[in-house]
């Protein structure tokens, strides 16, 4: 089971990475985003791209411009998150075959995604739009797009983000914060995982 949860790990340092992915893996997520604004990103895109990459989809998040998306397929990535509807950077994640979630708040900038060629949108920050406002946008919104909120939700709230029309979540400092132990991230991603399953029963 592919569960639609990507596992963000800002500030995670490349010596580090490898181990703290194969404990998430191991509780059966299997989307990996290293934003750009950690240690040595593209080290521990690499990393873990060589690792895993044949059983888990690996890219990057706060991906801000065109070169840094070659740069993640440079490095292995396969998956690009931004915090914005760039639409240079939607065009050349798409023109490298590579997967694009851009982060949307507003149904202009999630139709200007869609028509660039992102393949889901990420409702960021997810705790702004809200529950009620993303149950608004899917009114609107092809039936088919994923969307994945970002930012407000977790385990405590997966249900009633997925009534509301969330199709997955990215979960960041809910799964890892700088400095956490390996075990420490596999505690939280069995809690993660064990909610998330609950919600989709």
């Amino acid at each position: 089971m592919s569960r639609e949860v990507i596992a963000i790990l800002r500030g995670v340092k490349p010596d580090e990475v490898v181990g703290i992915c194969a404990e998430i893996l191991e509780a059966g997520i299997d989307r990996i985003e290293v934003p750009l604004n950690s240690p040595q990103p593209f080290q521990s895109i690499e990393a873990i791209a060589k690792e895993f990459g044949d059983r888990a989809l690996i890219g990057a998040g706060t991906v801000l411009t065109p070169e840094d998306v070659q740069s993640v397929k440079d490095a292995g990535g396969e998956l690009i998150v931004s915090p914005d509807a760039c639409v240079p950077v939607i065009e050349k994640t798409k023109a490298l075959g590579m997967q694009s979630f851009p982060g949307v708040i507003t149904p202009t900038e999630a139709f200007a995604a869609l028509r660039a060629g992102a393949d889901g949108l990420k409702i960021f920050p997810g705790d702004l739009l809200g529950i009620a406002g993303l149950k608004a946008m899917r009114a609107v919104l092809p039936q088919r797009t994923k969307v994945y909120a970002v930012g407000g939700a977790g385990p405590d709230n997966f249900g009633k983000w997925i009534e509301a029309g969330a199709s997955g979540f990215g979960i960041g400092s809910g799964i890892y914060k700088a400095g956490m132990s390996a075990a420490d991230v596999r505690a939280k991603a069995d809690a993660i995982v064990a909610a998330y399953d609950e919600v989709m029963d």
